[in-house]
Order: C-alpha cells, then structure tokens, then sequence
C-alpha cells in the first residue's frame, strides 16, 4: 500500500509507540515561483515526435482577413484558427463559476464561490499560465488545438467552441453547467474523418495543472495533494505518491481521474471510461517554501481517447470542481470519497462510520468548531470510559501486588530470568490478576488515536475556522513568528501543541511515581517523547492538538476522580481471597506460553 507521506508514517510510528509505552507501563495508573509563459507550459506537457511551431510568431493574417494559398499549405487546414484575439467566456451557478478562453477552449478559471483563499481572496481552483488542456490529433499536420482559436457560441448555461476547418469538417467543445459542481463536456468530432488518417484510432487529451497555494500552510497543503484514479473493473480507488515525484502509465480501464487538493478537486469524469492507456505524472515543487512560488504541485494526465472514424463522433466527459468533504463527495456514488484520506482499515472505518457522523450532528446545533471539538472529545471519552475503568482497575490491581513481585525479582537476583518469570505468571495466576488486562482494553482507544490524526488536518468544515487565538484550525496556530527555522520544529509558535505537550508531561508526572525497577529506569522516555511531539505537532492542525489536549485532560479527570473511588484495601483483600481459591486451570495460552519458556530455558542450560 502507497502511504500519503513520511511525515504522516513518522505519526502513525510515533502514536503507536506512545500508546504501547504509557499503555504497557504507565497507563493508566494511580498516583512562488515566477509565472510561467504558455507556451512554456504547453511544452513541457506535450511529448510528440514532430517539433512544435508557433505559427502566431511565424505567419501574420492579412488586413484583409484573407489567408494565402501558401499560408494554407504550410500551417493546414486549421489556418484560419492560428490567427485571432483571446476572449473569455463565462458561465456561472450559485456554486462555482467557470471562465473558458477561445485560444485552446478551455478551462482557464474555476471560481469556488462560497471559498476564499488563506489570504481572503477569490478561490480559483486553476491559473491561466499555470493550467493546459489540448487534444492533440494527426490531420493534415500534427494539430494541437491548445495553440488554436476557436469559434464560440454561448447561451445561458453553455459554451459551445468550434475549431473549423470549413463548416462540414470541425471539432467542437460543449460545456454544460448543472446545478451543482458539475459540468459536462462533450467533444463532437464532424467530418473529421475525411481529415484523420484510417490508420490512426485514437486521439490524444492532455490536461495538466500546477496546483495554486490556497491554504494557510505549504508544507500541509502538499501533503495532501496529488492525483487519484479509479479502475473501471472493480471500482477500487488509487494514486500516486504523495511525498515525491511520481508517475505511472496505466494500461487498465478507468472511471474518473482527479487532481486533488487539500481542500478541494478537480475530476475528470469519462462516461464511457477510458478505455485505453492514461499516463499519470505527479511532479513536486523543490522550490515551495519560497516566497515567490505561487503553486504547490505540478499534475499531469494524458489520455489516449478512441477515435472510429465515424461522421459525427462524440466522447462524452463530466468535470467535477468540488470541495472534499466527504458526504458531499459520497453523494455522487462514484467512489470520490475514497479522496479524504480518512486511514486505511479500521482507522477509515471509525471515521467514517462514528466521528464524521458525530461530527455532523454537533454541527447542526453549534456554531462554534472549538465546542463541536470538545463535546466531540467528552462524548469519546465517555464512551471508552468502562475500557479506561477496567484498565484502571487491572493496574490498581498491579500495584497492591508489586511488593510481592520486588520481592520474587529480588530472590532470583542474578539468576535465571525465565524463573523470575513462571513464578510471577504463577503469583498472577493464584492472584485472579490478568498481567495484560491494564493495556488490551485501552487497544480500543488506539482506532481512535490514529483516526483523528487523520480526521483534522483533511476536514474542510475546520477550514479557516477560528477558535481563541487560532485563526485558522485545519492549519498550524501561531502565537509567535520567530522570524527563523529550528530544524523539526518550525519557525512559529503553537501554542496549542504546546499546551498538548505540558499536560503530557504533567500526566506523565502524574503517574510516574508508581514506576519501580525497570520501568523506572525508563523515566526518561516519558518525558521525551512528549518532547518529540512538540516538534512533530508544532506544523499539525490546531484542530487536532486542541483534540490532544482536550483528551488528556479529560484522562487526568477520570484518573482523579477513579484514584478516589477505588478501594485499594478492598482489591488486596480480594487478592487475598483469590490466593485461597485454588488455582484456575491454565489457559491453551498460558499452557502455550510456559511450554515456550521452558523450551527456552533449557537451550539456555544446555549452552
């Protein structure tokens, strides 16, 4: 499985290691670049055997309108087309308004109307100098219609765009509004194949996009953005990676293919799939953390479409520019929603199936995120409060009878460890104390660990949405700029994640006194990997360390208020009682587990 990024591995790492350690030990216990020419564009995504021309360069139409017989032969049938002035054409919804140009009709501008950028501009999805779309064809010349004018027609909700040969041999563009965020696009070739060689079958679609700087954060925004495609055969959703430059040439059929933003998509839907090879190319910006780069990812996709040589042939598109949030994105049944990188597995599956829908249904009565967030939080922690109790238990448990076990860790100083092992399993045993019962009931908090760290920093309803002293909480909260950048930390101040890491430390502190022999002399890694997340978090969404934060305050609240209803007496009294009884019968496990360990101590002895 691809994974998005390192940086979203080092979490999972890093969660997964925190949760062990506190779980197994600790817890719970008692105590922009410069704009790029079109031409320039159109070049690098264009790969043909026949070297391009720029006819407009090359060749001036005459005052008089007329297009000499040499001119013809030298620039085709499509003469006429190379010359013209650039006009634009608009058609618009209460959602997203799209502007075409006739020099290449197409898309050039995709206004999301209820957005605006990081900066409080107009969201465009799409830059003119940082966008291409040409279909590319052999006619009587290598024809590549980026560089061509079109004629244009426009009605209320449409945009019909003709590039002529003569009025019985042309392509024509259609671009239909719907009601939402969709448009129809629909290429009609006539009488093209008196023009197309028999012996060509298919036409090229190039569409590429350098991916604009929408959001607060760079180094976020290009960790979620990249390409996804859809196979046609059982529906399954992929993409390229994510944390590097990436291409694929993929020979299977596909449903869809979108340019993914952090926030926001553009898809490019095929109705009758595409049915032959698509290249996929992903390619970085090394230069983003300039100020001057104006985008974030360079996207690619070239499309062989299948031509038939018919005399009126339509290949029949949708595009979709929508925001990514995810009941929006299912409600096309088409798998869009597989775009929100809610985690793979059970992870995906608590996202999807209890937090957003909390999520939605605290949104529909507050207004305010940061009171959706901690009703959000309470609601979690009440849930998992038995698997906290009983953990809680198991380790009060743990501590009436660690005498007894310094005890028997003492007697077998210096001697065989697997001894000091079957006769603490014993102790256990005769106790009625299960050793793992403190850490597999906390396991179910880990689904949840893991899935708001994926939660956050994809959900576009926390988008430049402010609480307290955070402006925006889908991106990093600054309280200070330093003007510089500490290596793995940052050049700001989070003040959230700083606030998440103290109550770490305090909780570590909070049960660190309960930490004897070996585990004592881990100490250190308590408090470091708080420290660590500093770090790692400081970059994260504000969202998300507010999340953190909230929970572990929560988690020193149950914890005092359980130190206070626990019986410490009556849990030794009940051990007492237990080591009276006699002994359960072994599990498979544990008959399992001693067989191992005296297989174990006798290769030992016999080395």
């Amino acid at each position: 499985m691809k994974q998005y990024d390192k940086n979203s591995l080092i979490g999972f790492v890093l969660m997964a290691l925190i949760l062990i350690v506190f779980n197994t030990f600790f817890f719970p216990e008692i105590p922009q670049e410069k704009k790029l020419e079109s031409h320039t564009i159109e070049k690098n995504i264009i790969e043909s055997n026949d070297k391009k021309t720029d006819f407009n360069n090359k060749f001036e139409k005459p005052d008089d309108d007329e297009i000499t017989n040499e001119q013809k032969q030298k620039l085709g049938i499509f003469a006429d087309a190379h010359f013209g002035k650039e006009t634009f054409y608009s058609i618009e919804n209460e959602k997203i308004k799209i502007t075409v140009s006739n020099k290449g009709g197409r898309i050039i501008s995709v206004i999301m109307k209820d957005y605006q950028t990081y900066d409080s501009l107009t969201l465009d999805l799409m830059h003119k100098e940082h966008s291409s779309f040409n279909l590319q064809f052999s006619a009587d010349k290598f024809t590549n219609t980026s560089n061509l004018f079109f004629d244009v027609e426009q009605s209320q909700n449409s945009i019909n765009l003709k590039l002529k040969a003569d009025q019985n041999h042309y392509v024509e563009y259609v671009y239909t509004l719907t009601n939402d965020f969709l448009v129809d696009f629909d290429i009609n070739l006539v009488g093209m194949e008196d023009v197309i060689p028999e012996g060509i079958d298919y036409l090229n679609l190039e569409w590429q996009m350098k991916t604009p700087h929408t959001e607060k954060s760079k180094k976020n925004q290009d960790m979620y953005t990249g390409i996804h495609y859809q196979y046609s055969s059982d529906y399954e959703v992929d993409y390229l990676s994510f944390s590097s430059t990436d291409n694929d040439e993929i020979n299977s059929r596909l449903n869809w293919v979108a340019f993914k933003q952090q926030f926001f998509s553009s898809i490019l839907i095929a109705k009758d799939k595409f049915q032959k090879s698509t290249n996929l190319t992903s390619t970085t910006n090394d230069d983003i953390e300039n100020v001057s780069s104006t985008y974030i990812k360079d996207l690619a996709a070239k499309f062989e479409l299948p031509y038939y040589h018919k005399n009126n042939e339509r290949l029949s598109f949708q595009f979709l520019f929508v925001p990514n949030h995810y009941k929006t994105l299912e409600s096309y049944n088409s798998g869009f929603e597989e775009l929100i990188p809610l985690g793979w597995g059970i992870f995906g599956w608590v996202n999807q199936y209890i937090i957003i829908n909390i999520f939605d249904l605290l949104n529909n009565y507050f207004t305010s995120f940061g009171i959706i967030i901690l009703l959000l939080t309470l609601i979690i922690k009440l849930g998992l409060s038995p698997f906290t109790y009983k953990a809680f238990l198991s380790q009060a448990k743990m501590k009436v009878l660690k005498p007894e076990i310094e005890t028997i860790t003492e007697k077998n100083k210096g001697k065989d460890q697997m001894k000091v092992q079957q006769e603490t399993m014993s102790l256990y045993r005769k106790a009625g104390v299960n050793p793992m019962g403190g850490c597999l009931p906390m396991l179910f908090q880990f689904p949840i660990l893991i899935a708001m760290f994926q939660f956050f920093p994809a959900s576009i309803e926390l988008r430049q949405e402010s609480f307290l002293w955070a402006d925006d909480l889908s991106s990093y909260d600054s309280i200070y700029n330093l003007g510089f950048n500490i290596p793995f930390y940052g050049d700001h101040i989070s003040l959230f994640t700083l606030l998440m890491t103290i109550s770490t430390l305090l909780y570590t502190r909070m049960n660190s006194s309960m930490a004897t022999g070996q585990m004592a002399q881990m100490k250190w890694m308590m408090y470091l990997m708080p420290i660590m997340f500093l770090g790692f978090f400081n970059n994260y969404a504000a969202g998300l360390t507010y999340y953190y934060f909230l929970a572990n305050m929560f988690t020193m609240t149950q914890q005092y208020f359980m130190m206070r209803f626990v019986d410490e007496k009556g849990i030794l009294a009940q051990i007492e009682a237990n080591k009276k009884k006699p002994a359960k019968p072994k599990s498979k496990f544990q008959k399992k587990l001693e067989e191992m360990q005296k297989q174990q101590e006798k290769k030992m002895r016999n080395k």
